[in-house]
C-alpha cells in the first residue's frame, strides 16, 4: 500500500533495488539490508529505507530484508508481474542490437513487433520477427494490445512516430532519438540519449 506520492526519482531507483536483489538471491542469500544494497549501488542506506517507504514497509528493525519477499514485492509495484509486448520502431543497427537483447525476457518484457520505413528492411527477418511496414503500425499496436514502445528513428522523424504510438494507445516510450518528446499528459517518455551523456562525462576528463 502506498503510503504518500513517491517522487519520479525514487521510482527510477527501484529497478537498480530489484537487480540487486536478483544477485543476491543467484548469490544464495536469503536477507539482506539497506547498508549492502547501498554498498553495491553507492547510494547511502538512509536513501534506499527513504526510497521503499514510500511504499509501505518491508523490513523489520535489525532484521533486515527478506530478499525474495522484497524483490516480488518490488516486481508488484513495477508492475512486473507480467510481461508487457513492447513495439519497435527502426531496424537500423541500434533497432538490431535492442531486438537482439537477450535480457527484456527476464525482465518482463518482450520485442512483439518491429516496424521500418525502409522497402529494402521490411519483410526481412530481426531475431525472431519480421519486420513489418510502418504503414501498419497502428493496426499492429491495438490488435496485440501494445501499450510500450521504443523508438529508434532518427530525430527527424522521431516525433511524428511518438504522435502515431500515442493514438494507437502506446502511454510509455523509451525514446532513443536525440529530440525532447511532445506528448499528452498520462504518456510516460524516458530518454536515452548516449552523446549526451558521453558529453556530460567529459565533464569530469581530467578535472581536480
Amino acid at each position: 500500500m502506498v503510503k504518500r506520492k513517491a517522487p519520479d526519482i525514487a521510482v527510477g531507483r527501484l529497478p537498480l533495488y530489484l537487480r540487486v536483489l536478483n544477485q543476491l538471491e543467484a548469490e544464495g542469500r536469503t536477507t539482506t539490508n539497506s547498508q549492502e544494497m547501498g554498498n553495491r549501488l553507492g547510494l547511502s542506506s538512509a536513501q534506499i529505507r527513504k526510497d521503499l517507504s514510500y511504499f509501505g514497509g518491508f523490513g523489520r528493525y535489525g532484521a533486515g530484508y527478506d530478499v525474495a519477499y522484497l524483490r516480488d514485492q518490488l516486481r508488484r509495484i513495477l508492475n512486473l508481474e507480467r510481461i508487457w509486448p513492447v513495439a519497435l520502431v527502426g531496424a537500423g543497427h541500434l533497432g538490431h542490437a535492442l531486438a537482439n537483447y537477450g535480457r527484456f525476457g527476464e525482465s518482463g518484457f518482450e520485442i512483439a513487433a518491429v516496424f521500418d520505413t525502409d522497402p529494402a528492411k521490411i519483410g526481412q527477418p530481426l531475431g525472431d520477427l519480421i519486420v513489418q511496414d510502418a504503414a501498419r503500425l497502428e493496426e499492429v499496436i491495438r490488435e496485440q494490445g501494445i501499450v510500450i514502445a521504443i523508438l529508434a528513428v532518427p530525430a527527424q522523424a522521431a516525433q511524428t512516430v511518438a504522435e502515431r504510438l500515442v493514438a494507437a494507445g502506446v502511454r510509455a516510450i523509451l525514446n532513443y532519438a536525440p529530440v525532447r518528446l511532445q506528448v499528452p499528459e498520462g504518456v510516460k517518455v524516458q530518454e536515452i540519449d548516449p552523446v549526451a551523456r558521453l558529453q556530460h562525462m567529459a565533464f569530469y576528463l581530467f578535472r581536480k
